[in-house]
């Protein structure tokens, strides 16, 4: 996974992210189970970079 530098903040991160308003919810039904899968898999595949926030299933993608 290749990585830079995000804006001026000085961090390192994957240059893919993975956007975690799927496994809140919001647009249908995610199990526990896959959303957890689903975030594992990112996580080994080097990603760093991971977009969540409290709106996305009233906090569920922050709280997986």
């Amino acid at each position: 996974m290749k990585n830079r530098i995000l804006g001026k903040t000085g961090k390192s991160v994957s240059e893919i992210g993975f956007g975690a308003w799927a496994i809140g919810g919001t647009w249908g039904e995610v199990s526990l189970d896959d959303a957890k899968a689903a975030l594992n898999a990112a996580l080994d595949a080097g990603i760093t970079f991971i977009d969540t926030a409290d709106g996305y299933g009233d906090g569920r993608s922050e709280k997986i």
